[in-house]
């Protein structure tokens, strides 16, 4: 079976913010708003002489064990059988329990006010999203199933982002995270994030 993971290699992420641009543009998210489904913070690391940005992208982890779906009152937050956890706006009743049970900030609220700023920002005819709900990233299922890669994978420029199914062991993801390579983002939490950063090497040195 299917089991969809990414791993983020943060020697080779320049933050050019492709990625963002490129889910943004997939997914309408509303960015007049600075809410996006993947963001690149940028940090300074070292001291004096040896100090250095670095960038550090995040989105949801598609967790095994997920706690944004556990306390959802109404099913709206569902997990697919590939691992992809998703959120069904239909039934979202934008009680954000999710949210705050999220520990990766990976959620935000879409408001009626952010689908009439859609309707300018992306076009009316193109416009996606009609009823206010929370959001976030879905590794761009739709893509998925169309046998695509995610917009923000497909886009790096640096190739840092890399997408594969963990239950293939001939699959490059599948592989490097066998391998210890690349760990998950505060696994210590308990929700096996699907998400794998390879560390920074420059940090690390």
């Amino acid at each position: 079976m299917t089991h969809y993971a990414m791993v983020i290699d943060l020697n080779t992420c320049v933050g050019c913010n492709a990625c963002m641009a490129a889910c943004a543009m997939e997914n309408q998210t509303p960015v007049w708003k600075n809410k996006w489904r993947t963001y690149v913070p940028e940090k300074e690391i070292g001291t004096n002489e040896m100090v250095r940005r670095r960038f550090f992208p995040h989105l949801c982890n598609h967790c095994d064990n997920p706690p944004c779906l556990t306390v959802c009152p109404t099913g709206a937050t569902y997990k697919r059988p590939d691992g992809i956890v998703m959120i069904n706006p239909d039934l979202c009743m934008g009680c954000r329990a999710c949210a705050m049970a999220c520990p990766y900030d990976a959620r935000y609220e879409v408001t009626y006010g952010d689908i009439r700023e859609g309707k300018e920002f992306y076009g009316e005819a193109e416009l996606q999203r009609t009823s206010p709900s929370m959001d976030k990233c879905s590794f761009c299922a739709h893509r998925l199933d169309k046998g695509m890669k995610p917009a923000c994978v497909e886009t790096c420029v640096g190739s840092a982002r890399l997408f594969g199914d963990l239950d293939n062991p001939s699959d490059p993801v599948a592989q490097i995270v066998m391998s210890g390579a690349a760990q998950p983002l505060m696994a210590h939490f308990g929700t096996r994030p699907n998400v794998y950063y390879i560390e920074d090497m420059k940090r690390k040195g």
